[in-house]
């Protein structure tokens, strides 16, 4: 049965048409970021918020509700980006792959939000089997759209599957070297380079091409 909406005071505009469910998914995403799922509370998301913890009750059955409602949305967001990405090739696999590799790389950048609160939900996934299925959903994806990049490249499967999975990995290494707490522009560069270097530039220098 849906819980009942709280009554609005006669005269004054309600916290619950001041805030859009997005205000609510937002001020979630940042109370991860923070401190882990663990710090994600409604009294604590409706003072950040300003409003009055009842007005929560407008948009979300219950604490699980949200934590299903942020993920799913991170969950479309990131599938999304990954099929933006496909369609925008160029006629130059390789400059394809290293405009692909910057994009992957900003993930973890100056704020490091995005990646924070995919380690958080990372984390969540390890005691969560809906959140580990998500995720394994989500990994698939990249690896389609990795797989799908280099095989313009390579135009061979077998290599453009190891390629990407060696591709993901060293990404995925990258965001946790970017995110130590003397990291550097310098060790920025140097992990672009060698990612480019050894899984995208040597690859082009051997690649087949039209005749």
């Amino acid at each position: 049965m849906p819980r009942a909406r709280p009554a609005e005071k006669p005269g004054k505009r309600s916290d619950a048409q001041r805030l859009r469910r997005d205000d609510w998914l937002d001020a979630a995403f940042e109370a991860v970021v923070d401190g882990g799922f663990d710090q994600l509370r409604v009294v604590a998301l409706a003072q950040s918020l300003g409003v009055t913890r009842g007005s929560f009750y407008w948009h979300f059955a219950d604490h699980a509700d949200l934590v299903k409602v942020l993920l799913a949305r991170w969950q479309q967001r990131e599938i999304a980006e990954g099929l933006r990405i496909q369609g925008e090739s160029s006629e130059d696999p390789q400059a394809d792959l290293l405009q692909l590799l910057d994009l992957a790389l900003a993930r973890g950048g100056a704020d490091l939000k995005n990646l924070r609160f995919e380690l958080a939900l990372r984390g969540l996934g390890r005691r969560d089997p809906w959140v580990a299925q998500m995720l394994a959903e989500v990994d698939a994806a990249r690896m389609a759209l990795f797989e799908a990049k280099f095989l313009r490249l390579t135009r061979d499967v077998k290599s453009s599957t190891d390629l990407a999975a060696l591709f993901y990995l060293a990404v995925t290494g990258g965001f946790q070297a970017l995110a130590r707490p003397n990291s550097s522009a310098r060790m920025a560069d140097y992990i672009r380079g060698v990612i480019a270097d050894h899984l995208i530039r040597r690859q082009a220098a051997t690649a087949p091409t039209d005749a």
